[in-house]
């Protein structure tokens, strides 16, 4: 289904019946991400998946969103497809607009997947300063275009010059203060090995929330389709 939300036309999924789920994929990924979680609760939950602007079938933003211009899009799509207080389940850039989300408006439950929320400042790599100095000189600038083919991370060199920027403002945000405001009961799960987002980054988040608790299994950034039957029935128990 496809629905229009200003100059944006939104692509999303809606099925089941009962209490609502609302599914969130994560960086670089669409609907499918997250289908295989929703095929397991729908037949006593509804569930509401979308690709977000600038993924898979939905349009990108016209400009730079931030993790903020995320959450509130969010806001006016469910309003418009009537899921109100939903269960929240995300998955990394998911999560982190569920965080912000979450923040400000009502819901059931939260569940986190490898999603990183405090921003811990690391030194620039020697290659970023050389491009980042190099942008600073007259006549460099179309060097440093070029030279951001080869230097950064795989999401980067995969995304379109609007979302590379999209992707720079959203990393770089922490978003700390609006974890630590969400009252509704979370709960972290997290891989062992997950390089994207360390286990160590899930239990700052657990002693900031109000009341989380973390559960860390095998696996790596995706340690939710990974383990995906176990994953399923702890969350049975949880909501």
């Amino acid at each position: 289904m496809k629905i229009k939300i200003g100059d944006i036309s939104v692509h999303y999924i809606q099925y089941g019946k009962g209490k609502d789920i609302l599914l969130l994929h994560g960086w670089g990924q669409n609907i499918e991400m997250m289908k295989p979680l929703g095929d397991s609760f729908c037949q006593k939950f509804r569930i509401t998946i979308l690709d977000f602007p600038g993924f898979g079938e939905s349009d990108e933003p016209l400009v730079a969103w931030t993790i903020s211009d995320y959450a509130q899009f969010l806001e006016k799509f469910l309003h418009l497809v009537q899921v109100k207080k939903p269960i929240i389940m995300g998955h990394s850039f998911g999560g982190r607009v569920a965080i912000r989300y979450s923040s400000y408006n009502p819901i059931e439950k939260l569940v986190l997947f490898g999603s990183p929320c405090i921003r811990i400042q690391e030194p620039l790599p020697f290659s970023v300063l050389v491009l980042k100095t190099l942008k600073k000189i007259p006549g460099f600038d179309s060097i440093g275009e070029k030279m951001k083919k080869y230097i950064g991370s795989r999401d980067y060199k995969a995304a379109s010059p609007i979302m590379r920027k999209i992707l720079v403002e959203v990393v770089n945000e922490d978003l700390s203060r609006y974890a630590k405001m969400i009252e509704e009961p979370t709960l972290l799960i997290w891989g062992e090995n997950d390089t994207e987002a360390p286990v160590s980054d899930a239990r700052e988040l657990e002693k900031i929330m109000i009341d989380a608790a973390l559960i860390v299994l095998p696996g790596t950034h995706y340690a939710y389709l990974e383990n995906l039957g176990h994953v399923v029935s702890i969350l049975e128990h949880f909501i």
